[in-house]
């Protein structure tokens, strides 16, 4: 997959991750696309690392989405964690 492709996945992996854990976040709708694109190459990375799944060139693969949509999710939380919530 290109930069792109992972650019594009990156944001629908922080919408899903977005939905799956609702609430206000401290850096609004930018900062929750941008821990999105960041997650879905942390959990891309770590997928092809440790989890022994190479990153495939098809963009529909099921695990290359579950990578970045948890990737995603646990940015998102370790987020929320350190810079709460500040926009009560």
């Amino acid at each position: 997959m290109t930069v792109l492709s992972w650019i594009i996945l990156g944001l629908l992996a922080g919408a899903i991750a977005k939905v799956l854990l609702p609430g206000r976040d401290p850096g609004g709708l930018i900062g929750t696309t941008l821990i999105g694109i960041a997650g879905a190459f942390v959990g891309g990375w770590i997928s092809a690392r440790w989890l022994d799944h190479p990153i495939t060139k098809d963009f529909y693969d099921g695990a290359t989405w579950a990578a970045a949509i948890g990737g995603s999710f646990v940015l998102l939380v370790l987020y929320r964690l350190l810079f709460g919530n500040s926009r009560d």
